[in-house]
């Protein structure tokens, strides 16, 4: 059974409470493309225009180990987009009581207008900023991602998703038996839904037995134009240069926490 934590992304000092998953490619647990890539924006991407929304991100992991345990984790974003493309997630840190902190917030701003991202940290009244590149601006169509042989991609065709039209996708990969050193054959599975007027998935399902689920969803989507305070660095706050030691790295796009993860929302951790 699932457990959902109604609390904000995982804190950065708590990143490693997420286990390094599968290796890119060689395992299916990931969402597939960086947090930005996610959000409509990121590093060298165009950013989505005129469709601006905001909502709250949700993710969840569950991971059955041997003997039957269970480790089960949770965590919450807030996330919005302005007409301009403009990108700003939040989460709010709670440090354990043991450590007598009070909690905090962290907030990524990804600002293709400006051309720079901001990650502030209401702890210290500190916004680092640093610089993106320019968007790629070739008209040359991407070259499609090569078939593996052993996944199979499946339309689901179009509905409403989390109140919205969305577009879904289930890829299945098999793992051959003996391929890894495996006695039977794995099979993998991933269902995306992703938003056919914002172009971001508002639900992303994956399950891999050997790294467990992972779910997330976005909720609460307000097809709107987002108060436009999200989008600035507040007053009082003091910008330094260099991107900051936040979950989304250098230049890692907008999205705070689960940017870090590189692959999306983070995987289940190994079986042990």
């Amino acid at each position: 059974m699932k457990k959902t934590i109604a609390v904000c992304l995982v804190p950065l000092f708590a990143a490693g409470m997420f286990a390094q998953g599968p290796p890119r490619g060689q395992a299916f647990g990931g969402f597939g493309g960086a947090r930005g890539g996610m959000l409509g924006a990121g590093p060298g991407r165009a950013p989505v225009t005129g469709a601006p929304y905001s909502g709250t991100e949700t993710v969840t992991s569950q991971q059955t180990l041997t003997g039957g345990n269970q480790i089960s984790r949770s965590h919450t974003s807030t996330v919005a987009r302005d007409s301009q493309g403009r990108v700003s997630t939040s989460e709010t840190v709670t440090p354990p009581a043991s450590s007598g902190k009070a909690p905090f917030t962290i907030q990524t701003i990804f600002d293709p207008v400006a051309g720079y991202r901001y990650e502030l940290d209401s702890s210290s009244m500190i916004a680092r900023q640093e610089p993106l590149p320019k968007p790629r601006t070739t008209t040359t169509t991407p070259p499609a991602r090569p078939a593996r042989p052993n996944e199979t991609t499946t339309s689901l065709g179009t509905q409403v998703v989390n109140g919205v039209p969305a577009t879904g996708t289930q890829i299945t990969e098999t793992i051959p038996a003996g391929a890894i050193g495996n006695a039977a054959a794995i099979q993998s599975v991933r269902v995306s839904w992703v938003s056919t007027t914002l172009q971001v998935p508002v639900e992303i399902k994956t399950s891999d037995p050997r790294f467990g689920t992972t779910d997330m969803e976005l909720t609460n989507i307000v097809t709107a134009e987002p108060n436009a305070s999200l989008f600035v660095v507040p007053a009082g706050y003091t910008v330094k240069q260099g991107g900051g030691r936040g979950p989304g790295g250098r230049n890692g796009g907008p999205g705070p926490a689960a940017a870090r993860f590189r692959g999306g929302p983070p995987p289940a951790a190994p079986q042990q």
